[in-house]
């Protein structure tokens, strides 16, 4: 095997192994197009799949190179692989896969060794490479060939401890395929690689350089053939700034005001970036001045500024933005001025750049601002004296946008904002005088106030009111005058409806009043701007009016009811009695009252007051005098003068008094009447109980009743006595009721004895009354109390005794005589026959003592009675009765 065509073994002809990694970097390496190239395929021994390379160092990668390159090498059939692991990728090999068209491979490396060439840095004219050091080898050597260009190449050697190297005086924008060969000492190749690299393009030349604005440098050069772009690089010092543009001009931002630059330019493609071009210097413009923009007047503009490194001096313009009007333009060195006689509201455009010593112009610096607005004309102020409010109005002005209205009354400050010509001011105070004033706003500032307007709001309302009663009848109000009040009005209306009202311009009125009212009083202050606002409503009560005409009646003798007519005002009513003896006092709401425990036959002064709340009591009202009823009497005795007779007797202190003295009874009223100290009852009828007073009487009145005695009449005699003889010796004596009378004693009196009966009733029966005999006749009747009464009656006669020896006597056969045996001649009789057919009477002449009856019918049974009868007529019917049968 030949040193020159070995690829793969040692000098011993054993097979060199790279290490793995090493192996998996070159396989990493080696491109896709280079299996193409060569004819190479993925995959085993029949081809690999996605035309990528076997594993580095595997028996199939190496027969499948071998495979692709046996009976190719031309003129070298010689040349055989190694066998097994010793075969090894011959020149014959290598030279066939390059002889394909590699122009745009990149690299190729015998990936199994690990021999690789690398470019840290490309320019124009030179190619910086790196590679790795190969095990044995004493030398590299490096040949650059130009792929398009034909008769340029260029071939360099290194010793064994260089590991890199540069390609010099290459042409610009060329690609160049790049082998490197490790050599040992022998000159016998241990490894090759090659690699595809483009030099940059060539170094661009600068035209100019120069700079508009303070941040920037704008570099201007001509097109270099192959640039894809260009570096621009600012450099001050120690700092630089790069920026990457397409095409020229370009411009490099970033920069520092009025600072001198060195710039360079290179120009760049895919193989890297040329040298960078002979520089050039370019001074950056001033910076622009900070403009501080204020308006202090309607018409001006003040322009400010810091001063501007390296300036020389400033220019500042200034123009309307809507372009009316000419162009203001100030040269300065100082760092502020000022633009007068400006339209007032307007808004202007400034502005301002600096200018170095050759009078180059820095940035500009732009600014719009309006001046300040022109103050309001023509301000208006109407007040509202109902809602204590104005209304401030004015024309509005150029350029303002808001306006702020102040009303100042003394450290008192009220403010209004609006963007309209009109403004409300609410809350004005009562009695102050304002100064308004209007200024406009916009963003610019203010402008100057207008000149103060007088507002003079409405007076307050008058306060320190009082109302006094100087007289009555008469009110009196009074009060502390107000700011700005004018004159005055004082309303007062009374609780019926009817008001009444003064002007003045004093600080007092005088009203005519009545008793009994209440006045609501107002009292309000006027100027020109209206009428104060209510102040407090006032109400004063007059004093109720005086009972006029109240009556005083005697109730009794110590009390007297006092009586009036309601009057107005009056709440409650006081009256008041004044004696001798103290007060006695009586409060009522109603119109009457009663005075009692009065002191009896006492002259008063009585006094109705009316009272009020709000007012009290009104203590003009008139007296009157009332004298009570005289005291009342004590009876000290009561005597009978006789049966019918009374003295009463009393005792009383009372003067120019009269007595009366009354006995009351059921049987009725008996009076008697005395200026003294006793009086005679007269005419007291029997049997009567009576209670017996007496007042006395004066022209205020009459007493009450002294305390009643009681009085008892001895009993009534019975009008009516009448005595019945029941047999020939019993009587039966009746009377009538006698007044007063509980029981009754009677007696029948005669020679021949007496009889008496002592009963509770009305009657008495009395016995062993002796016929044919007069008897007086006597009745007591006696009372409850024991008073006795003795009556005496007309006589009284007893019956003629009854006939003795009664027979009869038959006439013929129809006749009957009766006969009897009279007990006195001078008796008369009468004679009754009674039988069930008829009844038969007889009356005999006087003297005679018998009596024929006739046509009595036989055969009948008869009761026969023979009777005395009375002078009077009257038949006896006690004497006995005898039978007769008319069959005798």
């Amino acid at each position: 095997m030949n040193n020159t065509e070995t690829a793969c073994c040692n000098r011993r002809g054993k097979p060199h192994h790279p290490p793995a990694e090493e192996s998996g970097a070159v396989s990493a390496a080696l491109p896709p197009v280079l299996a193409a190239a060569g004819g190479l395929q993925a995959g085993g021994e029949e081809g690999l799949a996605g035309g990528n390379l076997p594993v580095p160092g595997s028996k199939p990668a190496v027969t499948a190179l071998l495979r692709n390159s046996a009976g190719h090498c031309g003129d070298r059939p010689e040349l055989t692989p190694c066998e097994g692991w010793n075969k090894v990728l011959t020149r014959c090999a290598v030279q066939k896969i390059f002889s394909a068209n590699t122009v745009s491979r990149i690299f190729f490396t015998f990936f199994f060794l690990g021999f690789s060439l690398s470019i840290y840095d490309v320019t124009s004219r030179s190619i910086y490479l790196r590679w790795p050091k190969v095990s044995g080898a004493s030398s590299y050597r490096v040949t650059a060939t130009a792929v398009n260009t034909v008769g340029h190449s260029l071939l360099a050697h290194f010793s064994d401890v260089t590991l890199k190297g540069t390609l010099t005086s290459l042409i610009p924008n060329t690609v160049y395929a790049i082998q490197a060969e490790a050599m040992d000492k022998n000159g016998v190749i241990l490894a090759e690689t090659q690699i595809m690299q483009s030099t940059a393009p060539d170094i661009p030349v600068i035209d100019q350089a120069y700079s508009k604005l303070s941040n920037s440098i704008t570099v201007e050069w001509r097109p270099v053939p192959g640039a894809t772009s260009y570096l621009l690089t600012a450099q001050d010092g120690n700092s630089f700034i790069e920026t990457v543009v397409t095409n020229s001009p370009g411009t490099v931002m970033g920069l520092k005001p009025a600072t001198l630059y060195r710039i360079t330019i290179r120009s760049i493609n895919s193989g890297g970036k040329s040298q960078p071009s002979p520089f050039r210097k370019a001074k950056t413009v001033l910076a622009a001045p900070v403009l501080s923009v204020s308006s202090p007047s309607c018409d001006s503009i003040a322009v400010s500024w810091k001063a501007v490194y390296m300036a020389a001096g400033f220019s500042v313009s200034l123009m309307r933005s809507d372009g009316l009007g000419r162009m203001l333009k100030e040269n300065t060195t100082n760092t502020s001025l000022i633009f007068t006689n400006l339209d007032p509201g307007t808004l202007y455009t400034i502005k301002a750049y600096a200018w170095n010593v050759n009078g180059i112009p820095g940035d500009d610096f732009t600014y719009n601002q309006r001046t300040s607005p022109k103050a309001p004309a023509d301000v208006q102020v109407a007040f509202n004296s109902g809602a204590s409010r104005a209304i401030i109005s004015w024309m509005p002005t150029e350029g303002a946008l808001t306006y702020s209205v102040t009303a100042s009354s003394g450290l008192l400050k009220l403010k209004c904002n609006t963007s309209s010509a009109s403004c409300m001011m609410p809350s004005l105070q009562c009695g102050s005088e304002y100064y308004v004033s209007v200024t406009a706003y916009n963003d610019a500032g203010s402008s100057k106030p207008t000149d103060a307007v007088s507002l003079k709001t409405v007076p307050c309302a008058p306060v320190d009111i009082s109302i006094e009663e100087d007289e009555p009848g008469h009110l009196l109000v009074s009060w502390s005058s107000v700011n700005f009040g004018h004159y005055y009005v004082v309303f007062v209306k009374s609780d019926d409806g009817l008001e009444v009202h003064c002007n003045t311009s004093h600080t007092q009125c005088h009203f005519q009043s009545d008793c009994g009212f209440t006045y609501f009083i107002s009292v309000f202050a006027y100027n020109k701007a209206g009428q104060s606002p209510l102040g407090d409503v006032f109400n004063y009560t007059t004093a109720p009016c005086c009972p006029s005409d109240f009556r005083a009646v005697l109730v009794s003798s110590d009390t007297v009811q006092v009586t009036w007519a309601p009057v107005r005002g009056a709440e409650m009513y006081e009256t008041r009695a004044v004696g001798w003896s103290g007060v006695v006092l009586c409060n009522d709401t109603a119109t009457a009252c009663t005075l009692s425990a009065l002191q009896c036959n006492t002259q008063y002064h009585i006094t109705v007051y009316s009272f009020s709340e709000a007012r009290g009591t009104n203590m003009s009202c008139a007296s009157k005098y009332v004298a009570t009823a005289p005291c009342s009497p004590e009876i000290t005795n009561i005597s009978k003068e006789a049966l019918s007779v009374i003295s009463v007797h009393w005792q009383s202190n009372n003067e120019e008094a009269t007595y009366v003295v009354t006995a009351r009874g059921g049987a009725g009223l008996w009076h008697c009447t005395s200026s003294g100290n006793s009086c005679t009852l007269m005419n007291l009828p029997c049997g009567s109980a009576f209670s017996v007073s007496a007042i006395a009487r004066s022209p205020a009145g009459q007493s009450l009743p002294s305390y009643s005695m009681p009085l008892e009449t001895a009993p009534c005699c019975p009008n009516d006595l009448i005595l019945t003889q029941v047999t020939q010796s019993v009587t039966n004596i009746s009377w009538s009721v006698g007044m007063g009378a509980q029981t009754y004693v009677t007696t029948l009196e005669s020679p021949k004895g007496q009889a008496k009966c002592h009963t509770l009733q009305n009657y008495c029966l009395l016995g062993c009354i002796t016929c044919g005999t007069k008897y007086t006749v006597s009745l007591k009747a006696i009372s409850e109390t024991g008073l006795t009464s003795s009556c005496i009656y007309q006589g009284y006669s007893s019956g003629a005794c009854c006939p003795s020896g009664v027979k009869l006597y038959r006439l013929s056969s129809n006749g009957i005589r009766v006969y009897w045996r009279a007990s006195d001649e001078m008796i008369n009789y009468n004679t009754d026959l009674h039988g069930s057919k008829a009844n038969f009477t007889c009356t005999p002449s006087s003297g005679l003592s018998h009596c024929d009856i006739t046509e009595v019918p036989c055969g009948d049974v008869y009761t026969v009675a023979v009777s005395p009868v009375t002078d009077k007529g009257l038949k006896l019917t006690f004497c006995p009765k005898k039978i007769y049968s008319g069959k005798i």
